[in-house]
């Protein structure tokens, strides 16, 4: 069902008034100075070994336009990877820090909810911290079409968010929080929970925010 004509003005204004805000942070800030940078997401690489897929395998990681994931997936070998963010200011300083390296990899400028995948086109799916941003039920539902659409058969979903005692907000804008059993039910009965674990995160500032990783793989039949 295609959105009527003043549904879809309200949705193009809302994504662009998301973008506005992120365009801002990270034209205006250093990537290590915003809360949620990591030097290396140690975490995120001990989950994506921990599925057991090759090196070949298709990985995406969603939001990740600044992170290092992309740099230490690299270094270890995967030679498919992809990188979605809403801010080409995030994707350009990616692409900066690496330079030639980041030549194989596939840069995407797009809102999650409303971005294009090929079926079944997806090994593993990657997120840490742009779900908990999602505060609708219509924005969390189209995400997870999303990713039932992308996610091959048996493969495997990676979600990093705040925990059920993390903020209420960040970057100025409001969070939800999950508990692990919340997180799965979010995805469904299309995803069978493999791990969970807690994270508390140091942020550049000296404070400290729970995290919540749950691993999934999506059913075969």
């Amino acid at each position: 069902q295609r959105d009527t004509p003043i549904l879809a003005e309200q949705i193009k204004a809302k994504n662009m008034q998301n973008k506005d805000h992120w365009e801002k942070v990270y034209t205006t800030k250093a990537p290590d100075s915003v809360s949620w940078f990591q030097a290396h997401a140690d975490m995120s690489m001990r989950l994506i070994r921990a599925s057991g897929l090759g090196r070949d395998a298709a990985l995406i990681d969603i939001g990740g336009g600044a992170s290092t994931l992309v740099d230490d997936l690299l270094d270890d070998g995967y030679a498919h990877v992809t990188v979605l963010d809403l801010s080409a200011a995030a994707l350009a300083e990616s692409q900066h820090r690496l330079g030639a390296r980041g030549a194989g990899v596939k840069w995407v400028e797009a809102d999650i909810t409303r971005a294009t995948f090929e079926p079944h086109s997806i090994d593993l799916w990657h997120d840490r911290a742009v779900f908990h941003f999602l505060t609708t039920q219509e924005d969390r539902e189209a995400y997870v079409k999303q990713v039932l659409r992308a996610l091959k058969p048996g493969g495997h979903v990676i979600m990093a968010t705040f925990g059920s005692n993390g903020p209420t907000q960040c970057s100025g804008l409001p969070v939800m929080r999950y508990a692990p059993d919340e997180l799965h039910a979010e995805f469904g009965e299309a995803f069978t929970m493999l791990t969970h674990e807690e994270q508390m995160h140091h942020t550049p500032f000296g404070t400290d925010q729970q995290f919540i990783y749950c691993m999934c793989r999506k059913k075969t039949t």
